[in-house]
Order: C-alpha cells, then structure tokens, then sequence
C-alpha cells in the first residue's frame, strides 16, 4: 500500500499538471502497440487494451519505478504466439498468470539485485539495439494493404502526406520546448496534427485503420483449461520464458530511467508489481506483459517524476476503451509514428560512438553484439544473457593472466613464492605452472599475503598442489591462507603449517558461507 500512500503524500513535490499532461501523451501513444502487439500474439485486439490497463495500472501503484510505463509488449508476444496457436487463448491467460506467481516469487527472494551482474557495455548494447527496433517497427506505417491483404510501400501523394505530417510532429517535439515546457512537446504534436487531419479531412492512415478499440471494462475471468499436471507440463516453460523476458526488460528499463532521473528504483519491489499485475491481466482477459521502454521514456520527457502519470496514462486508457473509442480512432497514425521515432532517437546512445577508441574491445565487441542479437531476433533476454555470458568470460580471462608468484631462497635454504593476483577456475593452470615440486628444496613457502582464494576450484588446486609436495617427501607452508581454506584441504595432515595470527578474513565461496 506504499505506492497509494506516496501519491499522496503531500511532502513530495509533484506537478500535477505535468503528470495529468504526461499521462494522456502514454495513453494516447499505447494504444496502437497494445493492438499491434496482440495481432502479433494472433489473440484479439482487446486481449492487448486490457493487458496494457491492468499491467499500467498495477505497475504504476506498487512499482519499484515512479515513472516507469507497463502493458502489453512484443517481447512477451512473441514467446506466446505458437501456444496461442496450438492452444487457444484460455491457456495464454493461464500462462500469464503462472508468469506473475514466477515472478512475485523471484521478488519475496530478493532476486532483482542480479540486475547488477548486467555490465555497462551490456546496457549500451541493448538500448543501442531497442532504439534501433523501435524505429524500424514504424516503417510498417509507410506501408498500405492492397485488396488481397498484401502490404506494400506507400508511393506518390499519399506517401508525401505520411512524410510530411510525420516531419510536422518531429518538428514540434523538437522545437515546442525551445519556447515553452508548460505542454508536453509530444501531447502537444499530437493534438495538432490530429486538429489538421480531422479539420481538413486528410485521407491519411488512424488508428481505426488498425483496429476498433472499443470495448467495456475488462471482465473477471478463471481461464477454461483443466487444472491437472498435463496443462501444467503444456504452460510452464512459456510462463517461464515469459516470467525471465518481462523481469529482464522491466529491471533494465528500471536501471535506464534511475541513470535519466538520476534517483534510485527498487528492483525486488518491481519484480512483485510485476508479478502481481499479470496475475490480474491473465484474471482480466489479458494478455501479460511488462515495462514498455519507448513509453516510459515519452512519460520521463514529458517531465513525469511520480506515479500519478502512470495512473493517468491506465485510467485514461480505459476510458478511451469504453467511452472515447470513436475519437481516439480518429487520431492519425503519422502522429504517433513521429512520436515514437522521436522516442527512438533520444533512446539511442550516441555518445556509444565516441568511446570505441577508448573503451577497452571486448568492451566494444560485447556492445555491438548485444545490439545486433536484439535487432536481428528482437529477443532482448537472450541479447542481455549472451552479453553478461561474454563478459563475464572475458573478466574471467583478464583476471586468469594476473595470477603471478614471486621466488626467492632465504639464507636457511627454504624457498618462498609469493603469490600475487586473485587464484580461481580461470587462473588455476597458470598457477600450477609456478611450481618446480622436483627441483624446489626440502621446505617450501607459499604466501598469500597478495592473493585471494576465490573458489572451489582454487582450493582444490591448492589440495593437489599439497599433495604433490607430500609425495615428494617436503615440507610444505602455507601463509595467510584462510581459516576456512584450510579446513577444506583434504591433505593439510603435518605437512602445512598455516598461519593463522595473519589470516585474512575473507571467506570462500562455499555452500558453508551464508551471502547477504
């Protein structure tokens, strides 16, 4: 109940206008996506509208992101659409609502912390990517359907008027706040060219043209399949698939609004929200989803900070559905086409550009990467998990070339290595390879002053390192070394001495070991 208590809280400083303002621009700009988005999922419009109300509507409530815009996305759309094909609609609404209790589950453990496992180059990569889709999915405005269904490029007049209305709107988001900010430059494009369209009767595609929006207030429904383990073994890989897509996008698009806003969102907070809200999409006729990045970006510039656009943006939402149907039709699509193309400019990292020469390659490589796996699949979860794979390994490569021992005999003959840089599965060989176990004298030092003994592959080669000097009849020391590593070598017996007045206090990742 937090999220209601923080609307109105009369200690925060919110623009109530700005928010209402902001609130009708996302609503008006959801409409033709939550459409589009469930033709793509091969469901009903209204599968989409009612997904986009609820998912909108809880999100902005409970969410862990003030700002942050949910609905129905194609990222969800396109892991659906073979069951809505094989199954039919009642199981997608059972999918949807397993998603939600996969991801309320995700929440109650705290997982949404793991979003800091995604590095920077990853973040550049995957908005990189999505300005780049965003932008290529209003292409599809320049096209027309012939008699048979078929699209086709828009030529002659009619493709110079979807030009030039597009070219007014983008003029006007750029050139209304040079003069004023007291309307969101996006409403106010809209209303305009909407004015023009409709004043002068311009023969131009509306959002009517896609498909009637018209519908009631979305209605209580238990989806119709058999409550038994086989429909459980038909769902749940896609609820799954569903569950990990729709956290992916909404914990990034959390991350990318905190660095905009420059304030901090709650992750684990989200995953609840997010999870809660399906449940009731899939309740309500609809179809799940998650945060919507191109809308949330319109609401943060526009100049939304709170939660009330949010709730506008839902709210008016349903109106439009159930009331104002029939003038929201009317709107042209050339309007919201330069809006979202305004979106996917300011999405774009242009400044990406800048750091190739000073970004170290890999760095680069895993940038670029992530941005051409998200335009070519349009599969973002896969695009940021193939990203934190490669740079993970490439940290792990790195971190492997930096394991170094020093060596000298003191004057009683016994011979010390010194052990520098962190000792884990990646530096293991090099580390074994420091070692001269035949020619080393009788008693031998090995200091861990300057390393760290990171995991069980680490311990184990120590294990063997040990075992290898025992066989050959010498006395082994082993210095600030944890106590906790030396409970885990199996050969310690008399042949280690550790120093346990000098051991770090770091421990290794063990099951053992309990992690805040």
């Amino acid at each position: 109940m937090k999220g209601i208590f923080n609307l109105f809280d009369f200690s925060q400083k919110v623009n109530y206008k700005t928010e209402i303002l902001a609130g009708l621009t996302v609503a008006m700009a959801l409409i033709p996506e939550a459409v589009a988005f469930a033709l793509i999922a091969g469901l009903s419009p209204l599968t989409g509208l009612y997904a986009a109300f609820m998912m909108g509507f809880i999100t902005s409530i409970f969410g862990g992101r003030p700002g942050m815009i949910s609905g129905a996305t194609g990222a969800v759309a396109v892991v659906i659409v073979a069951l809505a094909k094989t199954h039919g609609v009642e199981y997608i609404f059972a999918t949807v609502i397993l998603a939600g209790v996969i991801q309320m589950l995700a929440g109650i453990l705290k997982l949404g912390k793991f979003i800091r496992l995604v590095p920077h180059p990853v973040m550049f990569g995957f908005v990189n990517g999505l300005a780049v889709i965003i932008f290529m999915s209003q292409l599809v405005q320049f096209k027309t359907a012939d008699a048979t269904g078929a699209l086709h490029w828009m030529t002659g007049s009619q493709l110079y008027l979807m030009l030039g209305l597009v070219a007014l709107t983008i003029l006007i988001i750029w050139g209304l706040p040079k003069l004023t900010k007291a309307v969101p430059s996006s409403l106010a494009a809209i209303l305009v060219v909407s004015t023009i369209v409709i004043g002068f009767n311009v023969d131009t595609k509306t959002v009517g043209d896609i498909a009637s929006i018209k519908g009631g207030f979305p209605p209580f429904h238990i989806p119709a399949v058999p409550f038994n383990f086989e429909t459980l073994s038909i769902i749940f890989p896609y609820a799954a698939i569903v569950a990990g897509v729709g956290l992916i996008e909404s914990l990034l698009t959390l991350n990318l609004l905190d660095e905009i806003t420059e304030t901090k969102g709650n992750g684990n907070r989200e995953c609840l929200a997010q999870g809660g809200a399906n449940i009731l999409s899939g309740l309500f006729s609809g179809m799940g989803g998650c945060a919507m990045i191109g809308q949330s970006l319109i609401n943060v510039s526009s100049g939304a900070r709170a939660r009330l656009s949010g709730i506008v943006a839902s709210v008016m939402f349903l109106v439009f559905i159930m009331f104002g149907s029939s003038l929201i039709e009317k709107v042209p699509m050339a309007a919201l086409t330069g809006v979202m193309i305004m979106v996917a400019i300011g999405t774009f990292e242009w400044a990406s550009f800048k750091m190739i020469g000073r970004m170290p390659k890999p760095d680069v490589f895993v940038g670029i990467l992530v941005a051409g796996i998200t335009i070519l699949v349009h599969n973002l979860a896969l695009a940021v998990l193939v990203g934190v794979i490669i740079s993970a390994l490439v940290f792990a490569w790195e971190n492997a070339k930096r394991i170094r021992a020093k060596k000298y005999v003191d004057e009683a003959g016994m011979k010390h290595y010194e052990i520098y840089g962190p000792l884990f599965f990646g530096s293991v060989t090099a580390f074994n390879e420091k070692f001269d176990v035949t020619n080393d004298p009788n008693e031998i030092v090995i200091d861990f002053r300057e390393s760290k003994v990171v995991d069980m592959s680490a311990i184990e080669a120590v294990n063997r390192l040990t075992e290898r000097y025992k066989k050959a009849g010498k006395k082994l020391h082993l210095r600030h070394l944890s106590e906790d590593c030396k409970m885990l070598l199996k050969n310690a017996d008399d042949v280690i001495e550790v120093n346990i007045m000098e051991d770090p206090n770091y421990k290794v990742a063990t099951d053992k070991v309990n992690f805040l």
